[in-house]
């Protein structure tokens, strides 16, 4: 019973609609920021370093360098400050948790892209993927085939 009614709470507080993004990934974060009576946009750029949390409580850290000093903002996904997330880069990670990176700096920091060659889907990677390797047994074949000709 509890839990059904936290549910409800929580389901009026979620957005509708959330941005998918994975860690690793490089995103700027459009948050509102209040000054006085005015309000104005302010974009935090940097890579998603860690997620965490779950509905209402979910929250996602991101990493940038600012003048050689590394600056992480932790920021829930569901809150209304947040006006908007776009994923500018999806980087090649194999941990939840990239907490390594703050050791790291220059170059070492950079991830590998996910979809190189631009913002391709993770069906467009799949399938310049098969016909890559396509190719390759197609060579590999006329290779083998030629060697077995010439002997």
């Amino acid at each position: 019973m509890q839990n059904k009614l936290m549910e409800l709470v929580e389901q009026s507080s979620m957005k509708a609609e959330v941005p998918k993004f994975e860690i690793g990934d490089t995103v700027d974060v459009h948050v509102r920021i209040l000054e006085g009576e005015k309000e104005r946009i302010q974009v935090f750029n940097g890579v998603v370093i860690a997620k965490s949390g779950t509905k209402t409580r979910e929250m996602f850290v991101v990493r940038r360098i600012v003048q050689g000093e590394g600056v992480e903002r932790k920021f829930p996904l569901h809150s209304p400050r947040i006006s908007n997330i776009v994923v500018k880069r999806s980087g090649k990670v194999r941990r939840a948790k990239l907490y390594y990176l703050r050791d790291l700096s220059g170059k070492a920091v950079r991830l590998k892209e996910r979809f190189p060659g631009g913002q391709a889907t993770a069906a467009e990677a799949a399938a310049a993927k098969a016909a890559k390797r396509a190719a390759r047994t197609e060579r590999k074949n006329a290779r083998t085939s030629s060697a077995k000709a010439s002997s």
